[in-house]
């Protein structure tokens, strides 16, 4: 197995966040989506896509077309998406994705977070360089054959295919979201959900105490409403 594996094992061992965290990022995700294609899911492909986490996240079907109103109205304000790059104690390199209608609000917020855990927010490029972005699709294992799927994917940028209990997972660099959907599309495979991650080219193993250090600031980050994903160099413990 490849990193994308072990990076999402590790998620998956970490404790995650309340489902109205979930429900106000997917939120998010929908107006942007919404004012950047309209609201038709069937002309817009990253509605579709959005809608499909929505309801892998069990987000209520009203929820969701409340969202999708809600960001036709011209007096909703579009989210901009910023990244902060910086580092967590003991040198671990922190990576945050935000969305935020109020970016001086959530500079000061993120700012914070980094000195009262004594990180230290850093400038643009100073650690994304050391993280993948990458692109990853969910689908059911019913009637797929995961190496004739890494082979018939190759050519759409898929680098890595995985089974695990919960489906098979394709995973390929950020730009190649948008073949490898059409493609899935175009052959009827359902897609249960998909997004984007950044997996770390390297990570650094730690004390059981400086953990602790690190994981106060993460969680700091990731309660923040603006907050979308926080990602790091560090590995997790079980």
């Amino acid at each position: 197995m490849g990193r994308a594996f072990e990076f999402r094992k590790a998620r998956k061992m970490k404790r995650w966040s309340a489902m109205a965290k979930t429900f106000t990022r997917i939120g998010k995700d929908i107006v942007m989506a919404v004012k950047e294609g309209g609201p038709r899911p069937e002309s817009n492909s990253r509605l579709r896509a959005v809608i499909q986490n929505a309801k892998a996240a069990n987000m209520p079907k009203d929820n969701i077309e409340r969202a999708i109103k809600r960001a036709t109205d011209k007096s909703t304000e579009n989210y901009k998406k910023v990244l902060f790059e910086g580092y967590a104690p003991h040198g671990i390199a922190v990576l945050v994705e935000t969305a935020t209608d109020n970016n001086n609000r959530t500079v000061a917020n993120v700012r914070s977070y980094f000195n009262k855990c004594n990180g230290n927010l850093g400038s643009s490029g100073s650690v994304e360089f050391m993280f993948d972005h990458t692109c990853n699709f969910h689908i059911p294992t019913e009637g797929q054959d995961a190496e004739e799927l890494e082979l018939g994917f190759i050519d759409f940028g898929v680098e890595e295919v995985f089974v695990d209990e919960d489906g098979i997972f394709l995973y390929a660099p950020f730009e190649s979201f948008g073949a490898i959907q059409k493609e899935l599309e175009k052959r009827d495979i359902k897609i249960l959900s998909s997004g984007f991650e950044r997996i770390p080219t390297s990570t650094t193993t730690l004390s059981s105490e400086a953990v602790e250090e690190v994981e106060k600031l993460i969680e700091k980050l990731e309660k923040d409403d603006d907050v979308q994903s926080v990602y790091h160099t560090m590995v997790l413990t079980d």
